[in-house]
């Protein structure tokens, strides 16, 4: 009975493929120096134009923690586009979490 488990695992295995979808848009982000920016850009020339929100927790000069918000529309083709800068901040507290959304 064993022997039929294991096979079925392996067939199983040898047909199971990751679904993985490739990312249409591409962020970096920097606090430093008394500022913050995040840049974006649509990497996927066949995706629709995407909605995107976003969240940062940002270190300000003050000792405090801010998250700072916001959303955006990156249409194809959109190249290192800035959306976000703020002044007042020393260092990030976190990597910036972008969720986008291709709208039809």
């Amino acid at each position: 009975m064993n022997w039929l488990k294991i096979t079925a695992v392996a067939a199983l295995a040898a047909y199971a493929a990751p679904a993985a979808a490739k990312e249409a848009v591409s962020c970096g982000g920097a606090a430093m120096l008394g500022g913050a920016q995040l840049n974006c850009s649509h990497v996927a020339p066949k995706a629709p134009p995407q909605l995107c929100t976003f969240s940062w927790a940002l270190h300000t000069m003050a000792g405090e923690q801010k998250v700072v918000e916001g959303s955006f529309m990156l249409p194809p083709g959109a190249s290192n586009v800035q959306v976000y800068q703020g002044s007042g901040f020393d260092s990030a507290l976190s990597n910036p979490i972008v969720i986008c959304r291709g709208s039809h």
